[in-house]
């Protein structure tokens, strides 16, 4: 088995250019390949890419797989949860009922990432309201292309709009009801795992980027220290509080390094430059939600958490 590191240094650099979805999951099918672990295929496919919203792509379908060890490899999956009053779980009103013995789905989600594209659909719905008075969820599996599932598209995003998103409507869609509670085992816990998916294929892809464009290797040596910071995350316990915070060490190195790099674009070709320059604001994307539990884990170990500067 390889090693990802090693990889990243010496596999030659693909020179095809991506021309659109498929082109670049073909791609990461063939990065899948080499590696075991999702974080290491997103690593790859994320290095394979030949612009972040790619890699994002590489990122994303390896985080589901991580929260869903079963989904089959070569789907395209799309995560279904947030809905029109956002993606609280009390704004989930997309219900699952059982009609004559199958468990069926009716609702509708307002953004699903890949909607248009994908093969499987990862849904979180509603089973009532429980006597807390909390929305009890629970996620169920669909194949997209199902009678009453209607997909459909919306507008290109101003980053990465390779990268499709749309609405789905769900009208008595028969489901596959997934074990354990739908936000407490699915949403709640994803929400990290695509984090650190996410900013691994983001790595795999600066990476790249340092390669063709002759940055140094003390820039690479700092790349793949916050790649091995990434892998290193115990991404077997998202809701983990030490987790949480090793996270967003993680973050703020890359943030940090970022900044650093900020002066060698100019030696980038100037389609990949442009390309950076557009989708950049792709990185910070739940930045604040991230923050937020980031507060939260230092809370649960610590009666007084050291303050950030």
């Amino acid at each position: 088995m390889d090693s990802v590191l090693d990889f990243l240094l010496t596999e030659p650099l693909a020179s095809t250019p991506l021309d659109d979805v498929a082109a670049a999951w073909t791609r990461h099918r063939v990065a899948a390949n080499r590696f075991d672990k999702p974080v290491d295929v997103a690593i790859a496919g994320g290095f394979g890419a030949d612009r972040l919203g790619y890699a994002f792509l590489s990122g994303y379908q390896e985080a589901l797989r991580t929260l869903i060890p079963d989904l089959a490899e070569d789907e395209l999956v799309a995560l279904c949860a947030t809905e029109a009053g956002g993606g609280h779980p009390s704004a989930i009103k997309t219900t699952l009922t059982e009609e004559q013995g199958t468990p069926q789905l009716n609702g509708t989600k307002s953004f699903a990432t890949l909607g248009m594209m994908a093969h499987r659909l990862v849904v979180i719905a509603s089973v009532g309201v429980a006597e807390d008075g909390r929305n009890r969820l629970r996620a169920t599996m669909v194949d997209a292309r199902d009678p009453g599932v209607h997909v459909t598209a919306l507008p290109t995003t101003p980053f990465a709009p390779e990268i499709p998103h749309a609405t789905v409507t769900l009208t008595a869609v028969a489901a596959q009801v997934l074990p354990g509670d739908g936000y407490l085992d699915y949403l709640k816990p994803f929400r990290t795992i695509e984090d650190i998916h996410v900013l691994a294929a983001g790595l795999g892809w600066l990476v790249r980027v340092a390669r063709e464009s002759g940055w140094s290797a003390q820039v690479l040596e700092q790349l793949l220290t916050v790649v091995a910071a990434v892998r290193g995350l115990d991404i077997d316990a998202p809701g983990s509080p030490g987790v949480h915070i090793a996270l967003g060490g993680a973050f703020a190195a890359f943030g940090g390094l970022l900044t650093e790099l900020d002066s060698l674009w100019g030696s980038v070709d100037s389609t990949t430059r442009q390309r950076w320059e557009r989708d950049r604001p792709l990185l910070a994307i739940a930045g604040r939600v991230r923050e937020q539990r980031l507060a939260t884990a230092w809370r649960t170990v610590r009666a007084d958490p050291i303050q950030a500067d």
